[in-house]
């Protein structure tokens, strides 16, 4: 619903002060999205997806520009020419993450972005990530308790659709009792049933 994607049944929500309903236009430009099935076309090249991605949003000297920039930040040069269909599941990842946001967006949702990684490819992709929240606002779906402690600044516990709490880690531990975001999870999913 923040992302455009499917309208609300009831209430209201803004990103960045657009209404999702009402400003939906503007809210799309704002935001970018790496769904936890990639998004990627198979048959294109990496460069080949980015340059899309980029001509929907950039102007046309911008969007080269960008292309290059983003290939080389997510170290993606060794297989810029090569299909995607070719690339592991960690740099299907990447390319997905860095077509996400080859538009500048100010907010981008991030839905299981470590989905299936082995814990190297884990690890390098939260690093790109903890690089990108420099420069925007990134909502993160993830069931890895080990994933949100180690990126998140504010944690929002939901259960059974609901929101359940919302805080960062010391506050969420101060208010349970509990330390760690696994325990803390238990203890407030427990309790709210």
């Amino acid at each position: 619903m923040l992302t455009c994607l499917t309208k609300p049944t009831e209430g209201r929500a803004e990103i960045m002060g657009c209404d999702v309903v009402k400003d939906s236009a503007n809210v799309k430009r704002l935001v970018g999205i790496s769904p936890q099935d990639t998004s990627v076309d198979e048959n294109l090249t990496v460069k080949a997806n980015l340059e899309f991605m980029a001509d929907l949003y950039l102007s046309k000297d911008k969007a080269k520009s960008s292309v290059e920039r983003t290939i080389k930040a997510f170290g993606l040069e060794e297989f810029s020419g090569k299909k995607a269909k070719l690339l592991s599941g960690g740099y299907k990842r990447k390319l997905s993450i860095a077509m996400a946001i080859i538009g500048e967006p100010k907010v981008l949702f991030l839905d299981e972005p470590t989905l299936g990684l082995d814990v190297l490819a884990r690890r390098q992709l939260w690093r790109e990530i903890e690089a990108l929240k420099e420069n925007m606002t990134i909502v993160l779906t993830t069931h890895y308790m080990e994933e949100a402690q180690a990126l998140a600044d504010r944690i929002v516990i939901m259960s059974e659709g609901n929101v359940k709490a919302i805080g960062t880690l010391e506050e969420l531990e101060n208010m349970t009792g509990k330390k760690g975001l696994e325990d803390v999870f238990v203890s407030i999913a427990e309790r709210m049933e």
